[in-house]
């Protein structure tokens, strides 16, 4: 997160760990952009002094489908957000979105622009199968629905920018409330091809009571599960082959299928 408060020690453990793939996870919602508000203006308000991103996502997809949000504004705040972690010598693999924002055409078409400007070749395919609708519920298989029907322009653009992607991730409508049932449910049920696993490991300590999120309890939970010997013994079993983005750019140069340092080919 370029915008993000911890951005300074994310860059210092990231460099530690030479093989690690790091993407640039774009933000357009619940953050502070990196430009001034008369660039931005259609995506930040001014709040007690500092320009901010409007919080609410519904707001932020009203006002995409209204046509109402700038192309151009949003090229230039991706492009500086990406050119941000390139100039302290993070070599972007992908791109994706803080709350899947890319998923409207009004934004995923000026970020394919920016991506292939500052040289980056992949970006998220935000796009969960079918399959895995009924995990959650009704309202969030709704959305579910209603978000999938950008599913044609997304690969119409894609293949017109000629980047690449997986075929789709696995894990969102999961997302706060993982168990290591539905795990295996995703992964047993997991069609042919590249997937991205979405997930949000880490630790429910005194600094996320600080952040603006619903993903608390959450976070240890996916990290117990995710390291534990059953889920290892499942990819065996399974043959998940585990990637990162920067592996698979490296091995795949045609298809256009790619996968996330969280994810699996099966």
């Amino acid at each position: 997160m370029a915008c993000g408060a911890k951005f300074e020690e994310a860059v210092k453990l990231a460099s530690q760990e030479l093989e690690l793939s790091v993407g640039c996870h774009v933000l357009l919602v619940d953050a502070f952009p990196l430009l001034e508000l008369q660039q931005v203006s259609s995506l930040a308000i001014a709040n007690s002094g500092n320009v901010k991103f409007r919080d609410s996502l519904v707001h932020f997809a009203c006002l995409a489908a209204a046509r109402r949000l700038n192309e151009d504004e949003i090229e230039a705040e991706i492009t500086a957000q990406i050119r941000k972690l390139q100039a302290v010598g993070i070599q972007v693999s992908h791109l994706d979105s803080h709350k899947h924002t890319h998923m409207f055409p009004v934004v995923f078409k000026p970020m394919l622009r920016a991506a292939k400007k500052c040289g980056v070749r992949a970006v998220r395919n935000p796009f969960e199968p079918l399959i895995f609708a009924g995990i959650r519920n009704w309202k969030r298989r709704v959305q579910f629905g209603a978000l999938h029907s950008f599913l044609s322009s997304f690969r119409q653009a894609l293949n017109e920018a000629g980047m690449m992607t997986p075929d789709g991730c696995v894990g969102i409508i999961a997302t706060g409330g993982l168990t290591l049932q539905t795990f295996r449910h995703l992964i047993e049920n997991l069609p042919e091809g590249t997937w991205e696993f979405v997930t949000h490991p880490g630790y429910n300590d005194a600094e996320l009571n600080n952040v603006n999120t619903r993903l608390r309890h959450s976070r240890e939970n996916e990290l117990s599960i995710l390291t534990s010997s059953e889920v290892k013994e499942l990819l065996r079993g399974e043959q998940i082959e585990l990637i990162s983005y920067r592996e698979f750019l490296t091995t795949r140069q045609v298809s256009p299928e790619v996968l996330s340092p969280s994810a699996g080919a099966k």
